[in-house]
């Protein structure tokens, strides 16, 4: 059987297959076989509307919504290859623009249209056209095909009687007879019409869209049977106007703007397209208002399906999109968590909330137990009584470690049924559902993180995949953060150890400190202060700063205090003693720079002695005055000095402040040192009110301290706020300076030979006994004998006694040499060399220090 045989057996079994169609099923069924037969990409029908109307597109094979859309309707005395099919009664080849030809409306590239008319004994009713790819005239016996079955569907077209179709559609309104509203609907407005266009209003009646048309006067000739969804039965519509419907119908109330739009449509000429949801079944339709010289077509196609889909995937894009920036943003604040707390609420921020969790728990295997490194959203008592576990119990936490892969319990009595020892664990943590994670970082599980929830929960396959996923981050995380908490507790024990641990109580002043590492880098610096008790009832005052910031200008800062201590000790004036650590400081490195303020208070003289290299000047705080700097001659830091150092002097009476800081309190990257100066001024000026001696001393101890606690926290609040990031170390000193009474201080002047001992006998008996310091003058007296000798025997004149009651006793017996005293160990045999001995053994503490005449040798009793 050749070629043409074989495609014309086809077309015959074909033909047999569809005998019993009509309508648009007629024309579907023939337009899907044309297309199959060419090979084509998909085809069309076009009926010959009533009237004089436009060509009405009505079945479509293949072609997108939008090539469909440009197709809807076709001017008859158009270019367009089904138009001109019809014109002429022939077949029409007509290749896309792209390829030279002219098809009419938009074609893809590359294309072309085959169009045949439908012939009927009555006339061209319409045209059937397929669309083949490439632009190339179909073969002529595919060509021959599509004539065929167009033949085949025209003649059916005629030959259907009017009511074949009439029981498909039982079931669009029960309320009338069918029969009726049929004839009424396909015979209004079109008296005398043919039998094509009767064919043709049978097709339009069922198009699966809703079609209605309107005549200038906007009465309404034309409702399909989906169209009566809208406009209601045909009995009540046809021959009313459109806005009549609208009316009955209240759809001017749910879219105001409805009828506008319609004006607008038929005012402008042009095709409108829109969507809308329809009052009456609050189904959305896609509309398209199509002009016509007597009036405006209407196609409404049901979309609430696929308005449904999009919705749908659009929630489902959406929770998708949501959860992935969760999942950036986790990585976001996983990447800038440092401690442990940081990652568990960095978690409990980005993870929970996605998940509808309640809580998490994040616990660490330290050996065989399991500890709790961080919780959100869990009872205190709940988390204590499960703190300590062994690993070796059988518990979900245990399972996860073992096996390291996640276990989800969807509700308490999954739970109780798995690890029934453990059942009044679920009520204890007020959760229903659990999600455990293991915590797996370079292969080794470090704990589990729990995802736990209030309610039965139960996740899907997905969400357990990205939980699973994130296990992963947290693991990552938590093992930084675990470590950083440990190097961090390190570095704290560290400053701990190298900063004073606690400031001496001292008569002469009352302090308060306070030390803030660097936001940067691990919380340990070079920064320190320190509180000195000198002979005489003195003070020193220190602080410093080691430049950088790390463990290894840590270790310097404590070398360097170390070494001030030393030398304060040896009574060094501020001068002499930055000297002496300037020495230090060089032979440290030849890159080891720092800067120090060392400061000595005399609250017999109310005044304050300070050498500085290199350090911002301490602030004066003077009870009624305002704040100021005690500005000296600045020195460069210690390792890059030149000695000597300046000396500045200033007065401090009863109840003033001196503040000493490092420059990371007044200067940063965005506040230069004069900007902090003032603000530091500024946080310290209440303190110029502060209480007089006499207010002071009543209100004790105790309240001075918590009132100076409480300025170095205004002080802190001020300059660094708490989320205030800072690249250096600070420190902030204040002490509050007391003179000492005049009452509790005593000095007489010696005669230079032997008599001068009982001389200092007596005046030390004289003003015990007026002290009421009795007890102690049997030892004091033996004290200032061996002073008095010694200052006789081995100095010079002129010699001074001074007694001065304050912490303990303190005598001091001073004479006009430079030479040292020092203890000897004498022998048996040896008359002298035991006083010094003598004076270390009675006394709680003794010395020597230098003066501007001489020098002074001093003994501290403790009082009774």
């Amino acid at each position: 059987m050749g070629t043409d045989e074989a495609i014309a057996a086809r077309i015959r079994v074909i033909t047999e297959a569809g005998d019993g169609l009509s309508g648009p099923d007629l024309l579907g069924f023939a337009l899907d076989h044309a297309v199959t037969e060419t090979g084509g990409l998909g085809g069309m029908v076009h009926l010959r509307g009533p009237g004089a109307r436009p060509l009405l597109l009505t079945a479509v094979h293949g072609l997108i919504r939008t090539v469909a859309r440009d197709w809807a309707e076709v001017e008859p005395a158009g270019v367009s290859a089904p138009a001109r099919a019809m014109a002429q009664g022939a077949p029409v080849w007509a290749p896309s623009v792209a390829e030279g030809g002219g098809a009419g409306p938009a074609l893809p590239a590359g294309s072309g249209l085959l169009a045949v008319p439908l012939i009927t004994p009555d006339g061209v009713t319409g045209a059937l056209s397929v669309l083949v790819v490439p632009a190339e005239r179909p073969a002529p016996e595919r060509w021959a095909a599509v004539e065929a079955l167009s033949a085949w569907a025209a003649r059916r077209l005629w030959e259907a009687p009017p009511d074949q179709d009439q029981d498909q559609d039982q079931d669009q309104d029960q309320d009338r007879d069918q029969d009726q509203d049929r004839d009424r609907s396909l015979g209004l407005g079109h008296t005398g019409t043919s039998l094509a266009d009767d064919q043709v209003c049978r097709a339009l009646w069922h198009m699966s869209d809703a079609f209605f048309a309107v005549d200038g006067d906007w009465r309404i000739t034309f409702v399909n049977g989906e169209a009566e969804r809208l406009l209601g039965a045909a009995r009540k519509t046809l021959g009313r106007t459109l806005w009549d419907a609208f009316a009955r119908l209240r759809v001017d109330e749910a879219e105001p703007d409805l009828r506008d739009r319609y004006r607008r449509a038929a005012e402008s000429g042009t095709p409108v397209g829109f969507e809308v949801r329809w009052p009456t079944n609050r189904r959305w339709y896609a509309m398209r208002l199509v002009p016509v010289p007597n009036g405006l077509t209407v196609y409404a196609a049901d979309i609430t399906a696929s308005r449904a889909r999009e919705a749908e995937r659009a929630a489902a894009e959406h929770t998708a999109a949501e959860r992935t920036a969760r999942i950036g943003e986790l990585t976001d604040a996983l990447a800038q968590a440092l401690t442990m707390c940081d990652v568990v609420n960095a978690i409990a921020d980005r993870v929970l909330p996605p998940f509808g969790a309640s809580g998490v728990v994040v616990q660490l295997i330290e050996g065989d137990v399991i500890r709790i490194a961080g919780a959100v959203g869990y009872p205190q008592t709940f988390l204590e009584s499960i703190d300590g576990y062994s690993i070796h119990e059988v518990s979900p936490v245990s399972e996860v470690y073992r096996t390291g892969a996640p276990a989800f319990i969807e509700s308490v009595e999954e739970y109780t049924a798995r690890y029934p020892r453990m059942e009044g664990r679920p009520a204890a943590a007020r959760k229903q559902a659990w999600a455990f994670l293991p915590l797996i970082v370079s292969g080794r599980n470090i704990g589990c993180s729990v995802i736990a929830f209030a309610e039965p929960r139960r996740l899907d396959a997905e969400e357990r995949a990205l939980l699973t996923a994130l296990s992963g981050l947290m693991g990552q995380a938590i093992e930084r953060a675990r470590l950083y908490d440990m190097e961090h507790n390190r570095a704290k024990e560290l400053q701990r150890g190298l900063l004073p641990r606690a400031l001496p109580s001292l008569a002469s002043v009352a302090t308060a400190a306070r030390y803030l590492p660097a936001s940067e880098g691990i919380d340990v610096g070079g920064d320190w202060y320190d509180v000195i008790p000198l002979s005489g009832a003195r003070v020193a005052l220190v602080i410093g700063d080691v430049m950088g910031h790390g463990l290894s200008e840590a270790a310097t800062m404590g070398q360097l205090r170390t070494a001030v201590n030393t030398l304060a000790e040896l009574e060094f004036p501020p001068a002499e003693l930055l000297t002496r650590l300037n020495d230090v400081v060089s032979d440290l490195g030849d890159n080891l720079y720092a800067t120090c303020l060392y400061a000595v208070y005399d609250p017999v003289a109310a005044t304050c002695v300070f050498s500085s290299a290199g350090h911002p000047p301490p602030a004066v705080v003077r009870p009624g005055h305002p704040v100021r700097f005690a500005w000296s001659c600045p020195d460069p830091p210690l390792g890059a000095a030149r000695p000597p150092f300046e000396t500045t002097e200033v007065s401090l009476e009863e109840g003033s402040l001196l503040v000493l800081y490092t420059d990371g309190l007044v200067e940063s990257a965005d506040r230069d040192i004069d900007r902090g100066l003032c603000q530091l001024a500024s946080a310290l000026s209440s303190a110029a009110r502060a209480p007089g001696p006499e207010h002071a001393r009543r209100a004790g101890d105790r309240a001075e301290d918590a009132s100076l606690e409480r300025l170095c926290d205004a002080v802190l609040a001020e300059l660094l706020p708490e989320k205030q990031l800072t690249a250096d170390d600070a420190a902030l000193l204040i002490a509050r300076t007391h003179t000492l009474a005049p009452g509790d201080i005593a000095a007489w002047p010696l005669s230079e030979g032997p008599i001068a001992a009982g001389e200092a006998r007596d005046h030390v008996r004289d003003q015990l006994i007026h002290w009421e310091l009795a007890p102690l003058t049997p030892t004091a007296e033996l004290l200032v004998s061996e002073l008095v000798a010694n200052a006789i025997r081995h100095g010079r004149g002129p010699i001074e006694l001074r007694l001065l009651r304050g912490e303990g006793l303190i005598c001091e017996v001073t004479d006009g040499s430079l030479t040292t005293p020092r203890i000897r160990h004498a022998s048996e045999t040896d008359e002298g060399g035991r006083g010094l001995q003598l004076v270390s053994a009675l006394s709680h503490r003794w010395g020597t220090r230098y003066t501007p005449t001489g020098k002074c040798i001093w003994t501290e009793q403790p009082l009774p």
